[in-house]
């Protein structure tokens, strides 16, 4: 690694550290608020879920596309997949939080077993949602940066958790929808 890598990557760390605070945070202060409860007349955003769902279904094939873009040594193509998989999660959290800030959080009605099943994959999800930020920005600006072994090295981290993220996105989806109301 040349030193010109190493500054590259070092004048993008406070903004990666910045971003994988500020976002879990501000959307767990956005969660919490409900326009329709304050008093504003707004309309309950309730046909986003199976919006959002299928955006997760979308990013979790972009990524594998981009994968398998990248074994092939199709960097363009994988570079492409790559900003429109990050493209696809900002929409997804856009989408999210204005429906959480428009509607009432749908509680899982199912019980014994498949409740178990639902929360452990509910609870990883969200935790791996967290986790994989830094992870999906320090992967970036190392690809950005022209650092391509260290990218590849933490990349084969990034990619199980975010495949992860997106697809027990639909998971959850899928095994909540029949509550909503």
């Amino acid at each position: 690694m040349s030193n010109q890598q190493v500054l590259e990557e070092k004048k993008y760390n406070k903004w990666i550290v910045i971003l994988s605070v500020a976002i879990p945070l501000a959307v767990a202060a956005l969660f919490g608020v409900n326009l329709r409860k304050m008093g504003f007349d707004v309309e309950p955003l309730t046909f986003l879920p199976p919006i959002y769902a299928a955006i997760n279904a979308v990013t979790a094939l972009v990524l594998v596309l981009a994968f398998l873009a990248i074994k092939n040594k199709k960097v363009s193509l994988h570079e492409g997949l790559m900003k429109f998989a990050i493209i696809l999660s900002v929409l997804f959290l856009v989408m999210y939080v204005a429906y959480h800030m428009t509607s009432d959080s749908t509680k899982f009605g199912g019980e014994g077993a498949i409740a178990y099943i639902y929360y452990f994959i509910l609870i990883t999800h969200i935790i791996l949602s967290i986790v994989i930020i830094p992870f999906v920005l320090i992967t970036y600006v190392r690809a950005i940066t022209n650092n391509i072994e260290r990218h590849k090295k933490i990349a084969k981290i990034t990619f199980p958790m975010w495949i992860y993220v997106a697809i027990t996105g639909v998971v959850v989806y899928i095994m909540i929808s029949p509550y909503y109301a």
